[in-house]
């Protein structure tokens, strides 16, 4: 098992491997869903989640977590899936990467989307209206995005394909698998590239057709 001080290492070995196998490793249908990614370049978001849980269109939750952020974390936002008021933007972000955010990951609306051209955000989408700042919220509890338990300090990945979480207990055995994927799926290349089909006829000779 991965000790805190361990912590940095496995984060340099998940830079380098995508969420699509990070969610082979994790299980078919295991992770985030329904987010969009709304910065404009391909950027690799890795980091602990530091969760937040919004009274829909509410963030007020989300300005006192910016007292808490710690280098390294990722911002994630239960909003309950509601998009007609954005719960971040443009001033929210710039704070929250001043702080040592890595990234943001809001199951509801954000605005100010050309100020994240350059910084890793998935949302469920996009509006003008701002949000209320009434409460109630949580902060460092479990929340659900997209239907996806993410805990307090669980780590986050996301890529181009979307978002994937795990909890620190995982990490070993995800970063082991994932990267015997890896070896496996260069086999597979090696085949392609030598006009060899094992590995079709494998997949097909398992469901017997």
């Amino acid at each position: 098992m991965n000790t805190e001080n361990n912590i940095p290492s496995a984060i340099d070995q998940l830079k380098s491997i995508s969420t699509t196998v990070i969610s082979d490793a994790l299980g078919i249908n295991r992770g985030i869903s329904g987010l969009k990614k709304y910065h404009q370049h391909s950027l690799k978001l890795v980091g602990r989640a530091l969760t937040i849980k919004c009274s829909p269109g509410d963030n007020l939750y989300v300005y006192k977590a910016l007292k808490l952020v710690q280098k390294g974390d990722v911002l994630v936002v239960d909003g309950r899936g509601a998009v007609n008021n954005a719960l971040m933007g443009e001033l929210i972000m710039l704070q929250g990467l001043k702080n040592g955010c890595e990234g943001f990951v809001i199951d509801g609306a954000i605005r100010d989307v050309e100020a994240f051209r350059n910084t890793p955000v998935y949302a469920r989408d996009t509006t003008h209206f701002g949000p209320f700042k009434n409460g109630p919220g949580e902060i460092g509890v479990p929340v659900s995005i997209g239907g996806h338990v993410v805990c307090n300090g669980d780590f986050i990945v996301a890529d181009d394909d979307g978002v994937v979480s795990f909890s620190p207990e995982q990490v070993d055995e995800i970063i082991q698998k994932s990267l015997e994927i890896l070896k496996k799926e260069e086999g597979i290349i090696d085949q392609i590239n030598t006009n060899r089909m094992d590995w079709v006829d494998l997949i097909l000779d398992k469901a017997g057709i």
